[in-house]
């Protein structure tokens, strides 16, 4: 198994996630699939960076030691799957957090778009729609 063909298998079943909270909202399937495939994810990147413990050169003391580490196509693509996991279970948060709120799954959508393509700016984003859109919560 290659680095390449673990990639090409990890993005469309990530993608399945993703699909599971824009087309079916509010649906509890919708949250424990999209909690699956994050649980799968993790799962992944559990065995592909243990796999490289020890083996890959660099490290995260400074950027240059970074590129280096990074520069191993197995911890590319334990740092992609890493990505996909945490951007899938922050939109998964976004769906049910929407639901408390009462906000509804139109302006959801957009915000769970750019989390899967730019996560921290879809986070940013949910947060304010949240606050224009979603009905004050009790204390």
């Amino acid at each position: 198994m290659t680095p390449e063909l673990v990639f090409g298998l990890a993005n469309p079943f990530a993608t399945l996630g993703w699909l599971a909270l824009v087309a079916l909202p509010g649906r509890p399937f919708a949250q424990r699939a999209a909690l699956a495939v994050v649980a799968v994810l993790a799962a992944l990147y559990l065995v592909v960076l243990g796999s490289q413990l020890g083996s890959a050169q660099g490290g995260f003391g400074s950027l240059e030691q970074l590129a280096l580490l990074f520069h191993e196509p197995w911890v590319l693509l334990a740092g992609w799957v890493h990505y996909l996991a945490f951007d899938l279970f922050i939109g998964a948060w976004e769906a049910r957090d929407a639901r408390r709120h009462g906000v509804p799954h139109w302006a959801l959508v957009p915000c769970l778009a750019l989390t899967f393509l730019v996560g921290p700016v879809g986070l940013l984003t949910w947060l304010g729609v949240r606050a224009v859109a979603g009905r004050p919560q009790p204390a």
